[in-house]
């Protein structure tokens, strides 16, 4: 028998997961992870982790299989939150769950498993693997969106490595998400009617900005609303020698500056405020919402627009620095000056959109053929060949 070790949540998913693997004669343990508990940052009520560590553990007890609870506090801080901390002061928006599959569950987690004894990991993600035979006996393992086009996770695992897949299982990415519930529920398994947990991998529902408070300061500066018709974006596109010289101009941002438009209100700090953010801005009077579309964390100062038409809120191009570009299909990774067209995403739950990716000496750009709203630095771009995810970047 092969020796699974599920990441058991405590929610239905990973329930499902562990129940499938021991109904396909896996040997099985069930591993909760607590990765946060400080409770001056989260909403007490719904600090769900005590709460979700209980109901893994009857889960377990209901299915017969070893439990243990391991606390990866420690690297989830180093880890997620510095990181998390040093981005928004560099203003830009991290994406802690991408990171939190990368860095703890596929990486700290797996390791713990090994040491178990384990042949495999398993998580309740709603995602696939696929195996490719090559001809000198090796494997290459693919990464394919989940059945489920309402539930496909596949976008959170785009950081994974051929190693960290090679050791992985995702039993539930065949099934859809009544169907899993159904499995719970005919089996008597507590977590059947829980509610999806939301907000951060692991946090529980933090109010960011108080939580980002801890570490970045409140400083106040000014909201400028921009108009439609500011001269950023009426630039005339010149004539360009090549491909690349057009697509650097097309990934350049419009650079604002305070007497762009005029000052509407005051914020706590740009770097608590992200691109295409609506909330929080607490500025009334406006004929349509006033959207971020940008922030400069320096300055102090965040730019806004009205309506989600807005054209500061658009773009075709991005660009991702070598050394934050990553391919989950090494074997597909694009050499210099070559070009793929494929469909990709920037953000979760996004339909996927078509474009195309151009390999240069410092990076890569993503091409898009409709403009992008809120392109974000920080959040990742994932590209799909079909329904597999074969790369990924932080947009730069």
């Amino acid at each position: 028998m092969k020796k699974v070790v599920v990441g058991l949540s405590g929610g239905v998913d990973s329930s499902v997961t562990a129940y499938l693997l021991k109904e396909q004669g896996y040997d099985v343990i069930g591993l909760f992870m607590k990765n946060w508990h400080d409770d001056s940052v989260t909403i007490s009520e719904e600090c769900p982790w005590l709460e979700d560590s209980n109901d893994a553990l009857i889960v377990a007890e209901k299915l017969g299989i070893p439990f243990q609870t391991v606390d990866l506090s420690v690297e989830y801080k180093e880890r997620i939150v510095d990181y998390m901390f040093n981005e928004y002061e560099k203003g830009r928006t991290p994406n802690p769950d991408v990171l939190c599959n990368r860095e703890i569950k596929f990486d700290v987690f797996l390791n713990i498993a090994l040491q178990l004894g384990a042949d495999y990991v398993a998580t309740g993600h709603y995602c696939r693997k696929g195996t490719i035979k090559n001809e000198d006996g090796t494997e290459t393992y693919q990464l394919l969106s989940g059945k489920d086009p309402n539930k496909d996770q596949s976008y959170f695992l785009c950081q994974l490595s051929q190693e960290q897949l090679s050791k992985t299982l995702f039993p539930i990415g065949d099934l859809l998400k009544p169907e899993v519930r159904k499995i719970a529920a005919d089996n008597n398994l507590i977590t059947a009617d829980k509610k999806d947990s939301q907000g951060l991998c692991f946090i529980g529902k933090v109010h960011l900005p108080e939580f980002l408070q801890q570490k970045l300061k409140p400083k106040k500066g000014v909201i400028v609303e921009v108009p439609a018709n500011a001269e950023q974006f009426s630039v005339n596109t010149p004539e360009f020698n090549n491909q690349r010289d057009k697509l650097i101009f097309q990934a350049e941002k419009p650079v604002y500056s305070k007497t762009d438009g005029k000052v509407v209100g005051e914020h706590q700090g740009a770097h608590y405020f992200t691109i295409g953010q609506r909330k929080g801005l607490n500025v009334g009077g406006t004929k349509e919402p006033l959207f971020v579309i940008d922030t400069d964390v320096d300055k102090n100062i965040i730019y806004t627009g009205q309506g989600k038409s807005h054209p500061g809120l658009y773009r075709n191009t991005l660009f991702i620095k070598e050394d934050e570009l990553h391919w989950v299909r090494p074997d597909l990774a694009l050499k210099l000056d070559e070009a793929m067209e494929v469909k990709a995403r920037i953000r979760y739950r996004q339909p996927l959109q078509q474009a195309t990716l151009y390999k240069v000496e410092n990076g890569l750009f993503v091409d898009f053929k409709d403009k992008q709203s809120a392109i974000t630095e920080g959040q990742f771009a994932a590209w799909y060949l079909d329904d597999e995810l074969i790369g990924s970047g932080v947009i730069s």
